[in-house]
């Protein structure tokens, strides 16, 4: 049976990988620089896949999910060093989408 995670326990699993290391988790100003590193990775395959540059013959194969996942990943060190619990943040979010910005976007209409 394939069981999903939830964010909390992906933060944990991150937690106890970084937790085994004496350097532990980077300055948040290094963590910035490795999210701004992955996300500009991310940009490039999208830019491949979908955009006007495609890949030079010489470029290894990766792929946007790979890309997504590392960007994951520090995204979730980052939090996991300032004490952040994404689940929170992401109830925040939403609820801050579902009130303020409600009337914002056009909705689809409902299939009757």
């Amino acid at each position: 049976m394939n069981s999903r995670k939830t964010i909390n326990d992906i933060q944990l699993e991150v937690d106890q990988y970084i937790s085994q290391f004496k350097e532990g988790y980077f300055s948040p100003l290094a963590m910035l620089a490795r999210l701004t590193e992955e996300l500009g990775e991310l940009a490039r395959e999208v830019n491949h896949y979908y955009g006007e540059k495609p890949k030079k013959k010489s470029e290894e194969e990766k792929t946007i999910e790979e890309e997504l996942g590392d960007l994951l990943f520090v995204l979730i060190c980052f939090a996991n060093s300032q004490k952040i619990d994404l689940q929170e943040a992401h109830d925040r979010v939403m609820n801050k989408f579902n009130t303020r910005d409600k009337d914002r976007w056009t909705r689809k209409e409902e299939e009757k």
